[in-house]
């Protein structure tokens, strides 16, 4: 039996009368048209009628979450920021029980098997969000990796369009909005400051740089104009507005920049630096107050099984000896004379390995992503029977972040189609991304990894939005992860070193689950940490540091990737062994991802009926 992790709740607007194929009533008379309603609702079936209960939920709880409307694409409040008061979280709590009630009425017996399945996961989410706020306080909300700081140009710049005069005016509307925004960020870090949960000391240098740079440049300094007001002038720009309303607008985003933006941003500098006072050296969670317990609780979450962190870290100890003797024959194949550490140390040393650090590097690394990723476009037929809509494309982390954003990751399109899937590569520092790396990296983020899994999973059709917008870790990351290995079984890394690179991925993700472990449940400082990734594997120090400043931030949130590929590796043997030559790799995946992310022991049912129904 196995702890489900919080669905992420995202939705698109759409009517009750699509979704349960009801025609609206054309009648003119108000009397006419209620008779009409009434008549349509007892005719629904018990399924359509929980289906309609669903999206209810779904647009409840979005309604509340302005970022999540901008991630989708909507613009129902795009003048607004997150609310992050303690008043907001207890009326979510509120609405979560109303959700709770709202469900109950629902006759699960009468319900098809996919409805069944829906209502099995939203009974769990509800549950696990209520159980989630004994450790509201329990998370880091301005870290290097993530936070309320970066958040606001991450938005404007990548999510908010500007398509009218409007959308203009709901910019500046944020901008503006800003110094409540940080204001209520700062009470939040001052409630878990008096109890104890504060970032560790290293990571202020960080966030505070990071803050800097967004106030930096034009127009709050002499220099280059600010990524933020660049972004503004060119969305106005493409405005069919007059010369003279365009002046307008840009004179009133510039005003809010001045008088908004950057004194909230100084507040929250003071702020963070007279906290950075009160901070200490100490890592992992088991230093809070009940440690442990939330570290249980964050593992069960991440990975959806019951395994203790004391079985986790055997299991990537274990894992790491296993990748270790694969990496020897490879050794054996490349002709290097020397032990393992000395090969390591070759990869992350040799230049034939890396692109130089100049512009003209960066555009190379990213055109050999892109390469990757369209020659693995032409072979999706052999592994997939669905295949995803929208467009992606590979960029470059942005400037204002990528000192301390981590080394890769995917941003998923919107559903309108406006914004394609993102898969962001840091090329802060390019010895950090060695060339044996970038194509099982491409194939992780891109396909057939995450734009893959999360396109397909949005273009669903039949299914509630809560489950084509909601995620699972250890599904997500493990088939993230699955899909650096399913290439190679097609005959692709035909270069050695290449394969080396695939290898160094999966070898990274096992010592996550040492390294996480260590940190947050055997008391591992930082450096220990960091030396075991710098024996263990072959990337470069700065990358060490970097991953494990980041699973201290982001306690169990790495275990999730390596427990979810072995799961799925492990559901995929048990489908070809009870199914032998009548398996089909197109259709295993089929059922991997046309049910949308679901926790690791619904998987497991969901192959079950699989092998069942194909044996018959």
């Amino acid at each position: 039996m196995t702890t489900p992790f919080r669905l992420t709740s995202l939705a698109l607007a759409i009517s009750l009368s699509v979704l349960t194929g009801c025609e609206p009533a054309n009648q003119s008379s108000n009397a006419a048209s209620a008779t009409s309603s009434s008549q349509q609702s007892s005719q629904l079936t018990e399924s359509q009628r929980a289906n309609a209960i669903f999206e209810q939920i779904f647009d409840e709880e979005l309604a509340t979450n302005p970022l999540r409307q901008t991630q989708l694409g909507l613009k129902t409040n795009n003048d607004r920021w997150q609310d992050l008061s303690e008043q907001r979280r207890l009326a979510d709590l509120e609405l979560t029980r109303q959700h709770q009630a709202l469900l109950s009425s629902i006759d699960s017996s009468a319900l098809d098997a996919q409805s069944l399945l829906s209502y099995q996961l939203m009974t769990q989410r509800l549950q696990q969000q209520l159980d989630n706020d004994r450790w509201h306080l329990y998370s880091y909300p301005v870290n290097q990796m993530r936070g309320v700081h970066t958040t606001v140009p991450v938005t404007l710049l990548n999510q908010h369009r500007i398509d009218n005069e409007h959308d203009a005016k709901a910019y500046i509307s944020r901008l503006n909005a800003v110094p409540t925004l940080f204001a209520q960020l700062i009470e939040q870090l001052e409630k878990r400051a008096e109890k104890g949960i504060i970032i560790p000391r290293f990571v202020f240098p960080y966030v505070l740089n990071d803050s800097r740079n967004v106030i930096s440049g034009a127009p709050f300094d002499d220099g280059d104009d600010n990524l933020i007001w660049a972004d503004f002038q060119r969305k106005v720009a493409a405005l069919p507005l007059s010369a003279d309303e365009q002046q307008l607008l840009l004179n009133e985003a510039e005003l809010a920049l001045i008088t908004s933006v950057k004194p909230a941003y100084q507040q929250l500098m003071t702020y963070l630096k007279q906290l950075e006072q009160r901070a200490g050296d100490e890592d992992g969670v088991w230093r809070l107050p009940d440690g442990q317990a939330f570290y249980q609780h964050a593992l069960n979450r991440m990975t959806t099984t019951h395994l203790t962190a004391e079985q986790i870290h055997q299991i990537g100890l274990d894992d790491v000896a296993r990748i270790h003797q694969e990496m020897r024959h490879i050794m054996q194949q490349v002709e290097f004379s020397g032990s393992l550490t000395e090969f390591f140390e070759f990869m992350r040393t040799d230049p034939q390995f890396y692109f130089p650090d100049t512009d003209e590097g960066r555009q190379a690394y990213l055109q050999q992503a892109t390469d990757v990723i369209d020659h693995m476009r032409t072979r999706l037929d052999e592994l997939f029977l669905t295949q995803p809509k929208a467009e992606m494309e590979v960029r470059a982390v942005e400037p204002f972040r990528e000192q301390s954003a981590g080394k890769a990751f995917y941003q998923r399109p919107s559903m309108d189609g406006s914004r394609p899937g993102i898969y962001y590569a840091n090329l802060y520092r390019m010895s950090d991304m060695p060339i044996y790396q970038l194509e099982a990296l491409a194939y992780h983020e891109g396909l057939p990894g995450h734009h893959m899994q999360l396109a397909i999973q949005q273009e669903l059709e039949g299914i509630p939005r809560f489950r084509r917008f909601g995620g699972y870790t250890a599904y997500t990351e493990g088939w993230g992860l699955y899909t650096e290995l399913l290439p190679k079984e097609i005959g692709l890394y035909q270069d050695p070193y290449s394969d080396f690179g695939r290898l160094a991925m999966e070898l990274w993700r096992s010592a996550r689950l040492v390294v996480d472990t260590g940190i947050h449940h055997k008391g591992w400082s930082r450096e220990k940490a960091i030396a075991y990734l710098v024996e263990n594997t072959p990337n470069p120090a700065g990358d060490a540091q970097k991953a494990i400043e980041r699973y201290i931030v982001m306690p169990a949130q790495a275990t999730a990737y390596k427990i979810g590929m072995i799961r799925l590796l492990e559901l995929r043997e048990k489908a070809m062994t009870q199914l032998g030559e009548d398996f089909d790799i197109r259709e295993f995946h089929d059922v991997v991802l046309r049910n949308g992310a679901v926790p690791l022991d619904v998987l497991e049912k969901l192959i079950d009926a699989y092998i069942a129904d194909k044996k018959q």
